[in-house]
């Protein structure tokens, strides 16, 4: 069966209860200012991920790249649309359910 995820009350007395336990075997809970826990000597930290680097990346330029592509892309296309040219194509209409509804004829 499924477990019951625990209330808001719940997570709320057993935290309670983990505080008094720490409490009680003696530790000590430390009152910090606010923003104080991000600061270090006093002082922002900013550290740096893996993922920032120290100088920007180069950037491989690609307009010519992407220029053959298109042309190519459009090469295609103009084939492909010159040989079903004129051919009427039969679509099928479906409803919300996927069930089909009606045919229709379409010229492309």
């Amino acid at each position: 069966m499924f477990k019951k995820s625990p209330s808001k009350a719940e997570l709320r007395d057993q935290l309670n209860a983990e505080v008094s336990r720490f409490l009680e075997k003696g530790g000590e809970i430390k009152q910090v200012e606010m923003g104080e826990s991000g600061l270090v000597d006093g002082r922002y930290t900013h550290h740096k991920s893996n993922f920032e680097r120290t100088k920007p990346q180069e950037r491989t330029p690609v307009h010519g790249l992407l220029a053959t592509i298109d042309a190519r892309r459009k090469s295609k296309t103009s084939t492909v649309a010159k040989t079903k040219r004129g051919k009427p194509r039969k679509k099928i209409i479906y409803d919300d359910f996927g069930e089909p509804v009606r045919t229709v004829w379409i010229d492309e």
